[in-house]
C-alpha cells in the first residue's frame, strides 16, 4: 500500500518525499522510491522504500525509525566546500589505544553525520602512514573513503575518480598543516629555554661595561 492510498496513518511521520536523495549511516546514498505501509506479525507501519546508489539493492527503514538510524538528506552544494575545509584543516585525533581509537571511530560511523565520517577518514588514513591497519580498521577506513566521495560526488555533479583525488589533495594537505603546526608549537615550547640561557651571559656583559 502506498502514501497516496494510505493518506493520514503516515501524517506527521513523513520527512522524505519520493525522489529525495538521503543518507543511510554507514550504507551510503540512497533514493526515496516510494513510501507504504506493510504489515509485519500483525503490526502495520509505513516505511521508506530506498533504492541504494552503490548497490542497486532495496532497503526498507520504518517511518517511525528514521531518527533512531540516523536516516537525513544528502548535504547541499554550499557544504561541499565546508567539507573540503575540514578535510584539510591538519586536525587530527591520535588515539594510539586500539579499543578505544575502534570503538570512538565505530559510533562516528553510526551517527550518520558526514563530518564525524570526515573525521574517521582524516584518523585512519593519518594512521595507515605510520602503522598496518588491522583488517576492521582497514575495511572501515574503505567505507569512510567511500561514504565521503559517493556523497560528494552525487552533490557537486561529479565522476567518483575526480572527487577521489580532491579527497586526496585535502587530506595531504592535512597532513602538511599538522606537521607544520606541531613544528610551530614544538619551537614556542623550546624558546624560552634559549631566551633564559642567554640571559647570564648578557647579565655578565652589561657588568663588565660598568666596571
Amino acid at each position: 500500500m502506498t502514501l497516496s492510498a494510505i493518506g493520514f496513518q503516515l501524517e506527521g511521520y513523513v520527512k522524505f518525499e519520493v525522489g529525495d536523495k538521503v543518507i543511510y549511516p554507514n550504507h551510503g546514498l540512497g533514493v526515496v522510491q516510494c513510501i507504504e505501509t506493510r504489515t509485519i506479525m500483525g503490526t502495520t507501519c509505513g516505511f521508506y522504500s530506498l533504492r541504494m546508489a552503490d548497490s542497486d539493492t532495496t532497503v526498507l527503514v520504518p517511518l517511525d525509525n528514521v531518527d533512531a538510524v540516523g536516516l537525513r538528506r544528502a548535504i547541499s552544494d554550499r557544504e561541499v566546500k565546508k567539507l573540503f575545509t575540514l578535510l584539510g584543516n591538519g586536525k587530527i585525533d591520535n588515539h594510539q589505544n586500539w579499543k578505544g581509537r575502534f570503538k570512538d571511530n565505530s559510533d562516528k560511523m553510526r551517527t550518520g553525520s558526514i563530518y564525524d565520517v570526515v573525521d574517521v577518514l582524516k584518523n585512519l588514513t593519518f594512521l595507515s602512514k605510520s602503522k598496518n591497519l588491522s583488517f576492521r580498521e582497514k575495511r572501515m577506513l574503505d567505507r569512510a573513503k567511500f561514504l565521503v566521495v559517493s556523497e560528494i560526488s552525487e552533490v557537486a555533479g561529479d565522476s567518483a575518480e575526480a572527487i577521489d583525488e580532491r579527497v586526496n589533495k585535502a587530506l595531504e594537505r592535512c597532513f602538511a598543516n599538522r606537521d607544520r603546526a606541531m613544528a610551530r608549537a614544538k619551537a614556542a615550547k623550546a624558546k624560552p629555554k634559549t631566551t633564559a640561557a642567554k640571559e647570564p651571559a648578557a647579565q655578565r656583559t652589561q657588568e663588565a661595561r660598568a666596571s
